[in-house]
């Protein structure tokens, strides 16, 4: 035996097997096993990585198991194309789905993953009721929308990922432009994810002065349409496929706080009860976020500025929701 695989079986020794939390992850691509490498390497969770594709979710999960000893972590990955495996998961993410090619808009993709977010609802529901559902198929607010329709679950435990992801890609353009540390900097974007999202400058700070302060507004404004066209501009540089390593790595938080109940308020695609004046819209706000899901909306002090253009992003999805509905056929 390796060393790296004695210290794992020592960290190991009296804990019972599958005594840590269980996800599974629904699609074995580049965001799916991304984000299953993540979490293990964080010791998070075991995981599930579920996949329609025979061979590809048991072949990346064994790639994954053959660096257990040399990473050291503790936590195991099966790879499946059955959802009998994923019973009894304490949170199931939603990566499934088709991917952007360049100059395809969210709203292209909406038809044809609808149809994928039906079929893995229903399945994962039945076999993991009690799970909260993290939805990262795009576009994100309307699939959110749609899982959580198909689910028939609290809306506390149907959410998206989306916010963390844009706001750490604000924060990257803001470091780029001023040169400061990324952990200096606290960046928040609301809105919807896509080309309606809402990234707020007066909210967003560099070792806790707001950028707005520190920056011309004309670049200010050049950091806002960066950050919006951010994961565009991925898009056009690998020309096939989309971004998968931020992704991952913002799911990973958003489990964090889930698995480990903490509460922690993070930019999350959540349903709106009359928040902001917003009704019955998933929409990126700050949620906290725990076990049970969505623990609580704390709403931010808008400007009236700010707040028109959060419900005007708000409007954008529910009028793709409407639209995608009057125009599928049953």
């Amino acid at each position: 035996m390796m060393r790296g695989d004695a210290a794992v079986c020592a960290r190991e020794r009296g804990k019972p097997f599958m005594s840590r939390p269980k996800v599974t992850v629904v699609g074995a691509g580049q965001v799916g096993a991304t984000t299953t490498f993540m979490l293990l390497k964080k010791g998070l969770c075991d995981v599930v990585l579920i996949d329609v594709a025979e061979g590809l979710p048991q072949g990346k999960a064994l790639d994954m198991m053959h660096s257990r000893s040399v990473e050291r972590f503790a936590p195991v990955v099966t790879g499946t194309n059955d959802y009998a495996d994923t019973v009894g998961s304490q949170v199931v993410v939603v990566t499934a789905g088709l991917p952007r090619t360049p100059g395809m808009t969210r709203e292209d993709l909406l038809a044809a993953n609808a149809a994928i977010v039906r079929s893995v609802m229903e399945r994962a529901v039945d076999a993991s009721p009690d799970a909260v559902y993290v939805l990262v198929t795009n576009p994100l607010d309307v699939m959110v929308d749609l899982a959580w329709r198909v689910s028939g679950l609290p809306t506390e435990r149907v959410l998206g990922m989306g916010g963390v992801l844009d706001s750490a890609r604000f924060a990257y353009a803001i470091a780029e432009e001023t040169g400061a540390d990324v952990g200096g900097i606290e960046a928040l974007v609301v809105g919807a994810h896509g080309e309606a999202m809402v990234p707020l400058p007066r909210l967003t700070t560099v070792n806790g002065t707001p950028i707005t302060e520190i920056l011309p507004a004309e670049k200010v404004d050049a950091l806002v349409a960066r950050t919006i066209g951010g994961g565009a501009e991925v898009v056009a540089l690998l020309k096939t496929g989309s971004a998968f390593y931020a992704p991952a790595a913002s799911i990973a938080a958003m489990l964090e706080a889930i698995l480990g109940d903490t509460g922690a308020v993070l930019p999350s695609c959540v349903r709106l009860e009359g928040h902001y004046g917003i009704d019955g819209v998933y929409l990126s706000v700050p949620a906290a976020l725990g076990a049970r899901g969505v623990l609580g909306i704390p709403e931010l002090d808008l400007t009236e500025a700010e707040t028109v253009s959060l419900r005007a992003s708000a409007a954008t999805v529910a009028e793709a929701i409407v639209g995608w509905e009057s125009h599928r056929t049953p």
